[in-house]
């Protein structure tokens, strides 16, 4: 038992493969604005993508805003991404949702946006995707260091 303890103890302080809550929410004190990942444009292209790929550093905290200017509904997936990271909020027009768990996936019926402030967590390459409008270049990926 008392082995246990030691390794769970020594794996929790080795770095961020897994970080307590606590330690987590004083990252995000200190968090990154990335640049926005935009769906569409005010143009009428409704399926061009600004910032299709989004590079992160494990251990390290962020705020990403995924904004809709296109006329679609856009149903935005990154599964594997959102359970590989901790979620501090995820906010829309001002107001925060705050959870135990990860988002199945997030839908604009309409232009706005969400912001999502996390902690990447685990190392790996993510895909995103709307789904539907995989076709139409509606893709991309979150690599996380």
């Amino acid at each position: 038992m008392r082995r246990t303890a030691l390794a769970l103890a020594a794996i929790l302080a080795g770095g961020p493969a897994w970080i307590a809550p606590a330690q987590a929410l004083d990252l995000t004190k200190k968090r990154q604005n990335l640049p926005d990942l935009v769906l569409g444009n005010e143009e009428g292209n409704d399926f061009v993508v600004e910032n299709k790929e989004i590079e992160l550093e494990s251990g390290k905290a962020y705020r990403l805003r995924i904004v809709a200017k296109g006329r679609q509904e856009y149903k935005f997936y990154a599964t594997e991404f959102f359970r590989n990271i901790w979620f501090n909020q995820i906010v829309i027009q001002h107001l925060e949702i705050h959870g135990s768990g990860p988002p199945d996936h997030f839908e604009f019926d309409d232009p706005g946006e969400i912001a999502i402030e996390f902690v990447a967590i685990r190392p790996g390459e993510y895909p995103w995707s709307v789904h539907g409008l995989e076709s139409k270049g509606m893709t991309g990926k979150f690599t996380v260091k």
